[in-house]
């Protein structure tokens, strides 16, 4: 699956830990778990497209039960990850996660993440690079809700994935059929976070007949659809295998698809925390 770099991860390792200060004569306790930040990213089938680049300076969770997502300053908000990570998109792709640290934060219910991120940029195959701003993204940064909340408890490890689809946060502009007709691109940002302990992830390889002998299909298109929308896509590698984590338990129609061959299909079932292998074989088309 290709999204935020093939979508952002926050991996959640919790460990029991103590702040200690007195008030009066009492010993006042804080219990704190650990956040351990990475990047992946949701697929990008733009073939024209060697780089694509985003500027992240900040990533925090608000904790829920104090204080508003308004709040500037206040405790509501940990900060996972603060400076300046210049991430090429396009090299985390099925399932590939960038650690981006690990943060010690208290326990209890997250339900917001918030990035900001100052520019992102294009570089095409003939070596043209297209840059933009994103002055809003870096003042309030990118609001998205993990759905299913992330309850952090001592002693216990969560795991949080903050997944950017690239294929809709870069879209290009002009005449998409070479290099040369491309005059810039737009970034909107389309962003899902996931609590990875209530999740799964699909995996499998697809591949072709050639004289009898299955062969890896390199550059298929995989999308995961829930009632006839896409939901995520990714593509095959070298091998002709593909990963797509952080699915919400349930059926998804999964298909393939590559220029000249025909649609393969198929209805997949998703587990929390099990990985389901659907493998497909393609064939060219008459």
């Amino acid at each position: 699956m290709k999204m935020l770099k093939n979508f952002l991860l926050a991996s959640v390792a919790l460990l029991f830990f103590f702040g200690c200060s007195r008030y009066g004569n009492e010993l006042q306790y804080a219990q704190f778990g650990t956040v351990k930040l990475q990047l992946t990213d949701a697929p990008f089938p733009y073939e024209l497209i060697t780089e694509a680049n985003i500027t992240i300076t900040k990533v925090e969770v608000r904790l829920k039960e104090e204080g508003t997502e308004t709040e500037e300053g206040g405790t509501s908000f940990e900060t996972l990850f603060e400076g300046s990570e210049t991430v090429n998109m396009m090299e985390l792709t099925n399932g590939v996660m960038l650690n981006m640290g690990e943060t010690e934060v208290p326990v209890g219910t997250y339900d917001l993440v918030r990035v900001y991120v100052t520019d992102a940029s294009i570089k095409l195959t003939d070596e043209t690079v297209y840059e933009v701003k994103v002055p809003s993204g870096s003042q309030t940064g990118i609001k998205v809700f993990i759905k299913p909340e992330l309850v952090v408890v001592s002693e216990l490890s969560e795991d949080l994935m903050l997944d950017v689809d690239l294929s809709q946060s870069f879209v290009l502009q002009g005449n998409l059929e070479t290099p040369a007709g491309v005059t810039g691109f737009n970034f909107k940002p389309v962003l899902r976070a996931k609590n990875m302990s209530s999740t799964g992830s699909l995996s499998g390889t697809v591949t072709e007949l050639v004289e009898t002998v299955p062969t890896a299909v390199e550059g298929a298109e995989v999308s995961i659809l829930v009632d006839g929308e896409v939901y995520t896509t990714t593509s095959t590698d070298a091998s002709g295998g593909y990963t797509v984590p952080g699915l919400d338990p349930g059926t998804y129609t999964v298909t393939v698809n590559k220029t000249g061959y025909a649609e393969a299909e198929a209805e997949v079932s998703i587990a929390v925390a099990n990985l389901t292998t659907q493998d497909f074989e393609i064939s060219l088309q008459p």
